[in-house]
């Protein structure tokens, strides 16, 4: 079954093909995964087989092993031919007679043993996600409402997140109650970070067999999967206990914290670069002495994958627009003895970002 009606995934292909004629280009192969599934609605996988959306400007084709044309599952594209291969046949001849003169944006989620393969046979190629990068960055109203569903299902579990960080208990054990309270809102559980104390220090700590001590910094990372693929993604940072019981740098870093994240969300407007924006949270917590400990991107895209384009970072010269969704989400991490980071998604709108994320970002922990 596919997340929206047959009308919404033919509009997409539609405005694909309409791309690819503005632009001069050939035509996109788009493999089985997230792009596969924006443009027909199916999740399906054929391994090391390939299976690829074709897009060209006079239409559209799915190529597909014969093996697995009946369980693709393409109620979102039955109008779109099926062109089966066997064993033994060239697949990638059968793509490239579907396409069209020009450059042909390639997919994201092809392997390489296929790009090779394809690039032997096509004049030039580019990512897909490139050659037509608002289409999938620029979010419809459909995306736009499983998103907001989203963001408010996360917020559910994050509203159950302090009363978990009790001293004496392991990140794993708040880890497992995270993992149930996720799907309990979500189809799949895409990650779960309880990072506390120095294991806070690492943006991409999962979590551990640490006990939780009073006074303890926890940073709570979150994200899950609804039913339609869409997902969630939002990061708080906790005290175990009372705040004042945090060490007294670490008060002072996340006062910081919350002027970059308020700065970076009042400053976005459509027309400034991704880049400009990473530069508006990177600047404050650069004046507040924390620069050094600020070690990642300001922010990602999100949708049928947990990070796409648009990537909010140093030196990008993408254009925010009206429709993209993203994360922001700076984090502040001194090595060996703490970290955090504030993260909601957010949408852009004419007049700057709307949160989907509503859960408090002011400190709170569990009963010392």
């Amino acid at each position: 079954m596919t997340a929206f009606d047959p009308d919404v995934y033919s509009g997409r292909r539609n405005r694909a093909a309409r791309l690819l004629q503005d632009r001069g280009l050939g035509g996109l192969v788009i493999g089985t995964g997230a792009e596969f599934a924006f443009l027909t609605g199916s999740w399906a996988s054929s391994h090391e087989r390939l299976t690829a959306l074709v897009i060209a400007p006079d239409g559209a084709a799915v190529v597909a092993p014969v093996t697995d044309i009946q369980s693709l599952g393409l109620e979102g594209a039955a109008d779109v031919e099926v062109l089966g291969w066997r064993d033994g046949d060239n697949p990638y001849q059968l793509v490239a007679e579907r396409l069209g003169e020009g450059t042909i944006g390639v997919g994201s989620s092809l392997t390489a043993d296929h790009v090779f393969a394809l690039q032997g046979l096509l004049p030039r190629t580019e990512l897909a996600s490139d050659a037509v990068a608002e289409l999938f960055m620029v979010k419809d109203a459909e995306e736009i409402a499983q998103l907001e569903r989203a963001g408010a299902a996360i917020d559910r579990v994050h509203e159950r997140a302090a009363e978990l960080l009790r001293p004496g208990r392991t990140e794993r054990d708040v880890a497992e109650e995270l993992h149930q309270l996720i799907l309990d809102e979500h189809d799949t559980v895409e990650f779960v970070i309880v990072g506390s104390g120095p294991n806070g220090s690492n943006p991409h700590h999962d979590f551990s067999d640490r006990v939780l001590e009073p006074g303890d910094p926890v940073v709570v990372d979150l994200g899950g999967a609804l039913p339609s693929g869409y997902q969630s993604d939002c990061t708080r940072t906790h005290v175990v206990g009372e705040p004042a019981q945090a060490p007294k740098e670490f008060l002072q870093a996340y006062e910081v914290l919350q002027q970059a994240f308020q700065a970076a969300c009042n400053a976005a407007r459509p027309g400034m670069t991704a880049g400009d924006l990473d530069a508006v949270a990177r600047n404050v917590i650069e004046q507040g002495g924390y620069g050094e400990y600020f070690t990642h991107r300001l922010g990602h895209g999100i949708g049928l994958s947990g990070h796409e384009q648009p990537f909010i970072i140093a030196g990008s010269d993408v254009e925010l627009r009206e429709g993209m969704v993203f994360s922001i989400e700076p984090g502040i991490y001194k090595p060996g003895e703490w970290g955090m980071r504030i993260e909601d998604i957010v949408r852009m709108t004419a007049d700057g970002v709307v949160t989907l994320n509503h859960t408090r970002r002011a400190l709170g922990g569990g009963d010392a």
